[in-house]
């Protein structure tokens, strides 16, 4: 019975969606021009609150938790697992203060409107992950973005998503190369759960019903401990939470 009623239910989702998609890329396109980085901004944000909504549509729920004491004023280092392409509107809806930058392959840095196109202007890196001596000088510009404008990272460090929800290993070169460049930056892990169940079924339908919960832990200084160390209680952290 789930599964037929997400039929209807998952083609109302990708009406929405892709319309979403649609209206979204001329507004980022006028606002950063007109209104520079901030404006630009502001259509991300809401363009990503607007596709939280969409997932309503499914009978989608969120369940965020994340700790009072993450500071706005300077970079922080967000590593997360990573279980499906609708972990990135709740991530950059709910921390939105910290102005949240993503590294993501290039190939999506075209042809899907409103997404490529804030992954080129908004502040992102894309990578070629078939290249790793650009990947890795991409990150260290990167990092060095954000060390002049004190805005945040995303980085999911299993390099691709999980379809089952279970973790896979973690890649370190690019939490390195971050960790190098920001020393004075926090590291705050999140632990994402549920959102496989979105694509229990593929594509079509999509999975209805699921609550999906991100919890963010409490912050780490990048200084307090060597580089491996601390991505491996990074790691542990992460994974503890993961049902």
């Amino acid at each position: 019975m789930e599964k037929i009623l997400a039929y209807p239910l998952t083609v109302i989702f990708y009406f929405f969606f892709f319309l979403n998609l649609l209206l979204f890329h001329p507004i980022q396109w006028v606002c950063l021009k007109l209104g520079g980085y901030e404006s630009h901004k502001k259509s991300v944000d809401i363009f990503n609150l607007f596709l939280l909504r969409c997932l309503n549509l499914l009978g989608t729920t969120f369940d965020i938790q994340k700790p009072a004491n993450i500071p706005t004023d300077r970079t922080v280092i967000f590593v997360s697992n990573h279980q499906g392409m609708y972990d990135i509107p709740p991530l950059i809806w709910y921390f939105r203060k910290h102005h949240p930058k993503f590294v993501s392959k290039k190939e999506l840095g075209h042809g899907i409107p409103s997404i490529s196109f804030n992954l080129r202007h908004g502040g992102s890196v894309l990578i070629d992950r078939k290249n790793r001596r650009e990947s890795l000088q991409k990150m260290s510009a990167f990092g060095d973005y954000l060390k002049t404008t004190k805005r945040s990272a995303v980085i999911f460090p299993e390099g691709t998503r999980s379809r089952t929800g279970e973790p896979k290993e973690f890649r370190r070169n690019g939490m390195l190369m971050l960790f190098k460049k920001n020393p004075e930056a926090l590291v705050v892990p999140i632990t994402i759960n549920n959102s496989w169940k979105l694509f229990k079924y593929g594509n079509f339908p999509m999975g209805i019903g699921v609550n999906m919960t991100l919890k963010a832990h409490d912050p780490i200084e990048i200084s307090s401990m060597d580089a491996e160390s601390l991505i491996a209680k990074i790691e542990r952290t992460i994974i503890a939470d993961i049902k």
